[in-house]
């Protein structure tokens, strides 16, 4: 059964994706009415890219398999394409041929672009490592790619492995742009953890306020606050700040701030003397 999209791409019938993909894309460039004047390339071209439109769709590549040429009335698809004239809307054809989800997108076989080639190849994928505070209040990361150089606006609250796309900022070719796609890392807090919209801070409090109770004054990452401390006050325990945690980008809410009680025991050589023997006498042993 002849299969003759594989001639048109130059590729053999047991050819992988990979394979398909990588001499359609040379053969596109190389007869691309913008690089190639020859009269015979535009034809050429749009041949191209009909032969990779069927065979890069798995749905549309089973059905050729199933059917070879015998699905252009037994003609290899080059005749088949010359036969049609220059007016004739191929994409219709294969529509027929394959269903209404058959088309070319924008532009079709006569369109000046590569179609579905250009846009993967133009966008750039990076990683960009941004500190823990910015993660959480959002602002602005200069960014240096390929000598240029430029701000990336990043949204509060956003989270480690999402992504953010730069428009215009990939590779260009022929006048066209793609997109930069960055990867964030938040690098690590030495002060915070992050459990989804929460955050969770540590703060030192004195012994005495631990016993007696008092206010500690915390700098946190939103503002400056002053925490009321109860008596009695054990390690560990926890203060629950509201809506002072990480926004949440689709509900527009804030999440809440734990703040821990690491309490600070005083050096045995720093107390004076009498108070320690107080103390001794008078501390309970459980």
């Amino acid at each position: 059964m002849a299969k003759s999209l594989y001639e048109t791409l130059e590729v053999s019938e047991n050819a992988s994706k990979d394979e398909i993909k990588k001499a359609y894309r040379k053969l596109a460039r190389k007869y691309h009415p913008d690089v190639n004047k020859d009269k015979e390339a535009e034809e050429k071209f749009k041949e191209i890219n009909a032969a990779y439109e069927v065979l890069s769709d798995e749905q549309k590549k089973l059905q050729y398999d199933q059917h070879g040429d015998s699905m252009f009335g037994n003609q290899n698809f080059h005749d088949f394409a010359q036969g049609q004239g220059s007016n004739a809307d191929l994409d219709d054809i294969l529509r027929q041929m394959f269903g209404q989800n058959a088309g070319f997108g924008g532009g079709g076989f006569g369109g000046g672009g590569f179609g579905g080639f250009n846009e993967p190849d133009l966008d750039t994928s990076a990683q960009l490592t941004i500190a823990f505070n910015v993660s959480i209040l959002g602002g602005k990361q200069h960014v240096t790619l390929n000598n240029d150089s430029f701000d990336i606006k990043i949204p509060e609250g956003i989270q480690d492995g999402q992504k953010i796309r730069a428009k215009g900022k990939g590779k260009s070719y022929q006048g066209q742009r793609g997109d930069l796609i960055l990867k964030i890392i938040v690098a690590n807090s030495p002060e915070y953890e992050r459990e989804d919209d929460t955050l969770i801070k540590i703060f030192d409090i004195p012994l005495k306020v631990a016993l007696f109770g008092g206010k500690v004054e915390i700098k946190t990452i939103h503002k400056d606050i002053t925490l009321k401390i109860p008596q009695n006050t054990k390690q560990n325990q926890k203060f629950r700040v509201k809506e002072l945690g990480v926004l949440n980008r689709k509900t527009g809410i804030k999440g809440d701030l734990y703040l821990k009680a690491n309490i600070i025991i005083p050096k045995v050589e720093d107390l004076d003397e009498e108070f320690i023997e107080v103390l001794k006498e008078k501390l309970p042993e459980n």
